[in-house]
This record gives structure tokens, sequence and C-alpha cells, in this order.
């Protein structure tokens, strides 16, 4: 585990840019030994569900060659697998991919540059990625480079519930009961900074719109459990 290379400082606005890419990365790999073991505790294993509805919207055939962007340790390249889809797994963080369990490739990438040639893929998918990259709209522009014309994506993230009460509830479980229990069973300072990490991700109609403006056709979004979680979904138009 090594150290930081920029440490999360609550008192301070959220990092951006190449800061923020550091920040991601250090912190994935601080967590990875016991992230799939938090991330069952904190959703009341919702989390499994969410992924395979993710795998399911894609609506491809068997035999497709689907990205899995930010893989982590690998939860939704197992469910592409057990769809029969050829996954590929990519993330930042070599702590994480240094814990996968799954017999897709994986490469240690940027998602923002990733080292895939254009059109190559049927599909792509994410979990709990989008507020981590630095350019929202640069990753929705190169998952339309790397994924062929009908191809089709299906992006898993966080989002805040619509209605007031379940908000309010929300808000108190995700931003302090969550933080304790990763510092129960993991690092605290991380599972501090992923909660504000919310705050990156821009309104639900501006990210219809980046993936429209990216080359995504009829780009919806599902709420989840809710509202507590969204699936965002798109298919590559005709170039």
């Amino acid at each position: 585990m090594g150290q930081r290379t920029v440490p999360y400082d609550e008192a301070r606005p959220l990092p951006q840019g190449h800061d923020k890419v550091a920040l991601v990365r250090d912190m994935f790999d601080s967590i990875a030994p016991r992230y799939d073991l938090v991330n069952r505790i904190m959703t009341f294993s919702l989390d499994k569900g969410w992924r395979r509805q993710t795998v399911r919207s894609l609506n491809l055939a068997p035999g497709a060659r689907v990205l899995d962007l930010a893989c982590g340790t690998g939860d939704l390249c197992r469910e592409l697998t057990s769809a029969h889809a050829h996954p590929i797994g990519l993330d930042l963080s070599w702590g994480m991919l240094a814990h996968a369990r799954t017999s897709a490739p994986l490469v240690q990438g940027d998602g923002l540059r990733a080292p895939l040639p254009d059109a190559c893929l049927d599909g792509a998918v994410s979990g709990f990625a989008l507020r981590n990259v630095a350019d929202l709209a640069g990753l929705f522009a190169e998952l339309a480079r790397i994924v062929r014309p009908g191809g089709r994506i299906a992006l898993l993230e966080v989002a805040k519930p619509d209605n007031a009460l379940l908000r309010l509830g929300h808000g108190v479980y995700f931003g302090h009961v969550v933080p304790r229990i990763g510092a129960l069973l993991s690092d605290g300072n991380a599972y501090r900074y992923l909660p504000r990490s919310v705050t990156y991700l821009p309104a639900p109609t501006a990210m219809l719109g980046m993936l429209a403006a990216a080359g995504w056709r009829s780009p919806q979004r599902r709420a989840l459990t809710g509202g507590v979680a969204q699936l965002l979904t798109g298919t590559r138009a005709p170039r």
C-alpha cells in the first residue's frame, strides 16, 4: 500500500484535473483489499442487483466484446462473463487489478485515453466510475471512439433520490454512516471522500446532453432503488 501523493483534505475544495486523478488512483489502491466487503455492507448487497441490471440493459448478443471501465475487482466482468459476453477490464488502480477476481484480460490505464483501437468493442459498462474521472464529457467521447456504431453503453452510478424524505435519509446514511463503516473496515479517509465526490456529477439532464453530444443516440437514465443509484444507457450513433 503506497502513500498517497495527493492527500484528501475535507477542509479544502474537491481536487480537479491531475490532482483528482492522482487522488483517485492512490485512494483506490488503498481500499482495494476490502473494497468488495465494504461495498456489500454499505449497499446491503443491492449493488449486486444493480450490476445485473447494468449488464442486461446492454441488450447485446452472446459473444459481444465489452469493456468494463474502472473494473475494480471485476464484479461487472464476472456479470458479463455469466451473460456470455467477452469482457475486458480497464482500471487506473494497480491495487484494484491486483485484487481482481475474474478471468477476463485486465489492463491498467486511464479511461480518458483507453489503449484500444477505434470501434473495436460492441459495448462498455462501468460501475460507480463517472464521478471519479477528470473529464466526464471526454470520457463519453472516448467511449464513443472505441465502441462500434450500434454498440451499447450502460453506466451505473450513485444518485440522490428525488423524493425529499428519501433524499434526507440517504444524505444522512451516505454522508455519515458510510464513512464510519469505511473507517471501521478499511480506510476512513477514502470513505469520507467518496460521499463528497457525488458533487462532481452534473445534473441528470446535463449528463444525457453530454452523452448525446458525444455521439450516443437516444441516451436514457433510469433511477434504481428509489433513486439512490442511476443507470445511463445509450446506443452508438453511426459515424
